[in-house]
């Protein structure tokens, strides 16, 4: 969350009238912030608008690079640079190099979406600074969060949207 900027915080108990609510606040025209939830909702980022997102294409191209070093260097060092005569096989046995390989490549994959994955999130230990705006959104409530500077609907507006869609509770914050 921006630092300075007035949300309006819709709180709920269940989460299919979350999904609907989402669904009725979105369709008034009101642009969500976030939706914080206690465990994960199956369809909410949908629900919210988000876009697909490009990881497993980030996924895809750091196997490759993984893959491609991994051969490369292989072929390089056993065919080329240090040319070993092994049990009678080749210099350069393909077969031999699937596992070094394939490990490469999972290796390259993994760290590369994780590393990625954080620096889309902005979640780099030196800049998070976690923002909690209700508590209870880790326990049992589900928390939706409305930017009131951005929006074309005034407080009172919203607030009685928010009631009517199902909230139990309706509080303003102001994160500093």
């Amino acid at each position: 969350m921006e630092k300075g900027k007035n949300y309006l915080l819709g709180v709920y108990d269940d989460e299919d009238v979350l999904m609907d609510a989402v669904g009725k606040v979105r369709g008034a025209g009101v642009k969500i912030k976030e939706v914080y939830t206690p465990f994960p909702i199956h369809g909410l980022d949908t629900a919210l608008g988000y876009e697909y997102s490009n990881l497993p294409t980030m996924s895809f191209i750091y196997g490759m690079t993984g893959t491609i070093t991994a051969l490369s260097t292989l072929i390089w060092m056993l065919g080329f640079d240090w040319p070993m005569d092994i049990g009678g096989k080749g210099n350069i046995p393909l077969p031999d190099f699937i596992p070094i390989t394939f490990e490469f490549t999972v290796l390259l994959a993994a760290h590369g979406m994780a590393l990625t994955f954080c620096i889309v999130s902005n979640l780099a230990p030196w800049n998070y600074k976690p923002k909690m705006l209700d508590p209870r959104s880790v326990d049992d409530k589900f928390v939706m969060a409305i930017d009131l500077d951005n929006n074309k609907l005034d407080k009172a507006a919203l607030e009685s949207l928010l009631k009517s869609s199902g909230a139990v509770e309706v509080n303003p914050k102001l994160v500093e």
